[in-house]
């Protein structure tokens, strides 16, 4: 039969999340009924309170008694089924976290072999040569600007007495130049000899007045 018709397609096979989901509708199934009995059981005490004892509220305490048999049943039940999900919960729940797990693994090893290509094509001993040459480099540029911000200083051994006796005979000099100039007119440095680029020497301040005359 199979071969004429083919076979029934297969159910899918069940899956933690719909076993979770299957058992909680029949846990909301029990609650149910559980509220109805409930009810039922509040509205007998009510009537009970208001009755006095006798055959009739014994009647109806003995319906009580099992309304409250039966909500005792249902609730062992649903409690049956709610340890049943929690299991299942935390079964799912480690399945997820095994799943993540292996998810992580598989992206390392792909990060190892692309980690393997990229450094294999890496020569280590250019890197370190390279690092020497610019070392070097580091160390003369490093002389050079030593070399550069390097002071012209007054030496150490020069006395600052000798600096001070030799500043004030530049100042009687100047001095002695000055008067020089405003009796003749001509520096004392151009008295002795005439530059080369001078034809005639300077006229003093005597022939200057007398032509002016």
């Amino acid at each position: 039969m199979n071969r004429l018709f083919g076979s029934a397609p297969k159910a899918p096979k069940p899956t933690l999340n719909s076993a979770i989901s299957n058992i909680d509708g029949r846990i909301s199934s029990f609650d149910v009924k559980i509220a109805s009995l409930n009810a039922e059981l509040g509205g007998y005490q009510t009537k009970m309170a208001k009755m006095r004892d006798g055959p009739g509220k014994s009647a109806l305490k003995s319906k009580a008694l099992k309304v409250l048999q039966r909500r005792k049943q249902y609730e062992s039940q649903r409690d049956q089924l709610q340890s049943q999900v929690w299991n299942m919960e935390q079964a799912q729940t480690m399945q997820d976290n095994l799943a993540g797990v292996m998810t992580t693994v598989d992206a390392m090893k792909t990060t190892q072999k692309e980690l393997r290509k990229q450094y294999g094509k890496v020569d280590l001993d250019k890197i370190e040569r390279m690092q020497d040459e610019m070392a070097d480099l580091l160390d003369v540029g490093n002389e050079i600007n030593e070399t550069l911000s390097r002071g012209y200083e007054v030496p150490d051994d020069v006395d600052e007495a000798e600096l001070d006796a030799e500043l004030e005979l530049l100042g009687a000099e100047m001095e002695m130049e000055g008067v020089g100039m405003e009796a003749g007119g001509v520096p004392d440095f151009m008295r002795d000899e005439v530059p080369d680029f001078i034809d005639e020497p300077p006229e003093t301040a005597a022939k200057v007045q007398e032509a002016a005359r």
